[in-house]
C-alpha cells in the first residue's frame, strides 16, 4: 500500500488523506474502536486496513499518542 496519493489513488483515499480525516474526527480522546465507529461510514476510510494504516502513519508522524488506552491528538 502506498502512503502518498498518486494518479490511481486520490489524496482523500490515501493513508495521508485518511489520517487527516481521522484527526478531524478525533476532537476528543477516543478508544480505537470508538474512533473506528465514528469513521467507518466514510467512503474514504472504507476498510479497517486503511484505518489502521492511517493510524500507524499518524503515530509515526507524532500526531497521535496513546494515553490510558485512548487515542489523543497531539497539539
Amino acid at each position: 500500500m502506498t502512503l502518498l496519493p498518486n494518479k490511481h489513488i486520490p489524496l482523500r483515499s490515501s493513508p495521508l488523506g485518511v489520517g487527516a480525516y481521522l484527526l478531524e474526527k478525533l476532537d476528543r480522546p477516543a478508544s480505537i474502536s470508538g474512533l473506528w465507529d465514528r469513521c467507518r461510514q466514510s467512503n474514504d476510510v472504507a476498510t479497517f486496513e486503511r484505518f489502521i494504516v492511517a493510524l500507524d502513519l499518524l503515530f509515526v508522524l507524532g500526531a497521535l499518542r496513546l494515553e490510558d488506552s485512548l487515542l489523543v491528538r497531539v497539539q
